[in-house]
């Protein structure tokens, strides 16, 4: 674990709770929590490693702006979803948010199956999905005409959850 990492962990793990709670309370994740959060791991990474710590901060950012910052364009995640990854990719670096991602990805998967079971519209979802991936045939890389945020008939689920499980499973897999 670099010496970012063994430092790093309590203020990702508060802000990360801190953004569950206010996400599914709210479901919104506020600005007051994630630019501190951003600004802080820029800091840290840069005091422990220098302009090495900068570059990974600032990789970690772009990784999470590209990355989830896609998924906002096509409708499907909020800009608080966004700007909270990046503000962990600020913390952790590319490599570790990268690892992070796919586990949130992972997480986000078995919550909305539990969530739609949970909820009786399993089968709504499971034709969602299959026309959100399968249309894109016709569709391009467009948002979908109707399963996006802005949809206001659209089934909405808080995904700070998912990134709090994918950034705490990226911690315990980093431990050596």
């Amino acid at each position: 674990m670099s010496a970012t990492h063994s430092i790093a962990w309590w203020p990702i793990l508060a802000a990360v709770l801190i953004a569950v709670v206010w996400d599914v309370r709210y479901r919104r994740i506020p600005n007051w929590l994630v630019f501190p959060l951003l600004v802080g791991g820029i800091g840290i990474s840069t005091a422990v490693q220098g302009w090495h710590g900068l570059e990974q901060s600032a990789l970690g950012i772009l990784l999470a702006a590209v990355a989830v910052g896609a998924f906002y364009c096509l409708g499907g995640m909020g800009m608080g979803d966004v700007k909270l990854c990046a503000a962990i990719g600020a913390w952790i670096g590319p490599a570790q948010l990268g690892l992070a991602l796919v586990m949130t990805g992972f997480a986000g998967g078995v919550m909305a199956l539990g969530w739609a079971v949970c909820g009786g519209f399993l089968r709504e979802s499971l034709d969602g999905a299959g026309d959100l991936i399968f249309g894109m045939r016709k569709r391009g890389v467009r948002p979908h005409s109707t399963l996006v945020l802005s949809n206001a008939a659209t089934r909405k689920m808080p995904y700070a959850p998912a990134i709090a499980v994918g950034t705490i499973l990226s911690f315990l897999a980093v431990i050596k």
